[in-house]
């Protein structure tokens, strides 16, 4: 996420926190290139402008020129910057209304909003424990409605049925109505998106929040289309009396214009970032994560979060129990390692939020990807019992009866029994202390010179 831009300015935080002492000279020059990078993210212009600004009369005040530490003061005083233009803190949705509390969420075609729709349904379920429900007023969009149907049984939640022949404030009115009868707290409503913004769109989605009074009213941003979105949601906040954004496929966005400009330019919060195409990829949107995320520094409370909630605690202290006792680490232990990765949004989501990763070479990041997980989960189940258990049996036709029934090469298998080796080891040395952080260490065998943990 943000590649482009955290690249940038890990450089040039990096030389910032070696500099002794900062004059106004060198702080000229080191808010060049920050403003450089910013530029090259696609951040809008004025955000550009008023941040460099704010940096620049912090950092040419005493508050640097007399630090014990200036250059790493003036990282602060630029990660605080980035929070402050992001909007400060994450800002929940406000549901504390009669129930049904009515979210409606609009965004132009393409932009993830359907797929959003469904994610912030799991999210509130899951979460939050609400019992939610959505509904499509997109009666224009070919199977539209249908997408929603099964995106929303993906999250275990309800589903309010339509058909392209109602009207869409027949179809809010009726959700409502049903929405109370069955004691839901949260409707979703998903209203049509168009190619571009239209007085016919603006219109209806007007009428359409008149009939629901939501609230919350979101509008779902595509991330990569940088300062575009930005202007389109400021079209949409002139129209409507926005709440909130989601910023989706931020994942893709390696240059994070929109993350950074959105709050600026609508006054509106960012309330919730997508990371991916999974049902539960969707996170609330912390600033203050996202600016050490963009600064290379990680964003480890994330991580910890992720862990907590994703993670299955109870292979987790079976395998502690096991190591402890002086078992030894078998495939299916390593098997469900990567399991509980993949689990957890994947290999590239959990790393995105490790101190560090920045410096990594663009290489090794390109060797880090879910399909190889994949490929090693399949080599496993591949495997009989008895050779996930006794690893020392598989020889070379066993071998080459796995790289068939998983579609793979034997080379693959033998890279797998390597990591496997490399990984029993150091499971032994850990003891009591594996799990999960081990198998992140353990991934680093699969990196030149090894992950940087």
């Amino acid at each position: 996420m943000f590649d482009k831009l955290a690249g940038h300015l890990s450089e040039v935080t990096r030389r910032l926190r070696g500099q002794v002492r900062i004059t106004e000279t060198n702080i000229q020059d080191d808010l060049r290139e920050v403003r450089m990078a910013l530029l090259e993210a696609d951040v809008a212009l004025p955000v550009v402008k008023d941040l460099i600004e704010k940096i620049r009369e912090r950092a040419v005040g005493q508050e640097v020129l007399q630090s014990l530490t200036p250059g790493q003061t003036l990282v602060k005083i630029v990660q605080d910057e980035l929070v402050t233009i992001m909007g400060e803190a994450n800002e929940q949705l406000s549901l504390n209304t009669a129930p049904p509390a009515v979210v409606l969420v609009a965004g132009l075609q393409g932009a993830g909003k359907t797929t959003s729709v469904a994610k912030l349904a799991r999210f509130l379920a899951e979460r939050h424990k609400k019992k939610v429900m959505t509904v499509s007023c997109d009666v224009y969009r070919p199977a539209a409605i249908d997408q929603l149907q099964t995106l929303t049984m993906q999250a275990g939640t309800d589903f309010f049925p339509s058909t392209s022949k109602d009207k869409p404030i027949e179809i809010v009115s009726n959700a409502i109505r049903q929405a109370r009868v069955s004691a839901t707290d949260v409707l979703l409503v998903d209203t049509a998106g168009r190619l571009h913004v239209d007085g016919e769109m603006m219109n209806e989605i007007k009428k359409l929040h008149t009939a629901c009074n939501p609230a919350e009213t979101l509008f779902v941003i595509d991330s990569m289309t940088g300062q575009d979105a930005v202007n389109t949601a400021r079209a949409f906040n002139d129209a409507l009396p926005l709440t909130g954004i989601i910023l989706t496929k931020a994942d893709g966005d390696a240059r994070g214009g929109a993350a950074l400009s959105t709050r600026y330019i609508t006054g509106k919060p960012v309330k919730f970032i997508g990371m991916g195409e999974k049902i539960e990829a969707l996170e609330p949107f912390h600033p203050d994560r996202i600016a050490s995320r963009i600064l290379g520094m990680g964003d480890v409370v994330s991580l910890v979060e992720e862990v907590q909630q994703k993670a299955d605690h109870e292979k987790a202290a079976k395998l502690a129990r096991k190591m402890k006792k002086g078992g030894a680490f078998d495939l299916e232990d390593l098997r469900d390692q990567l399991q509980q990765m993949l689990g957890m949004g994947g290999l590239n989501a959990l790393i995105d939020k490790m101190p560090g990763m920045g410096k990594l070479p663009e290489t090794a990041k390109a060797q880090m990807n879910d399909r190889q997980l994949q490929h090693m989960v399949a080599i496993i189940n591949s495997m009989t019992p008895k050779e996930r258990h006794i690893p020392t049996l598989i020889n070379g036709s066993r071998r080459k009866r796995i790289a068939q029934g998983s579609g793979t090469s034997i080379q693959q298998v033998n890279q797998v029994m390597k990591q496997y080796k490399q990984m029993s080891k150091m499971m032994k040395k850990m003891g009591k202390s594996g799990g999960m952080a081990g198998m992140m260490r353990g991934l680093g065998s699969k990196i030149p010179g090894g992950l940087p943990f």
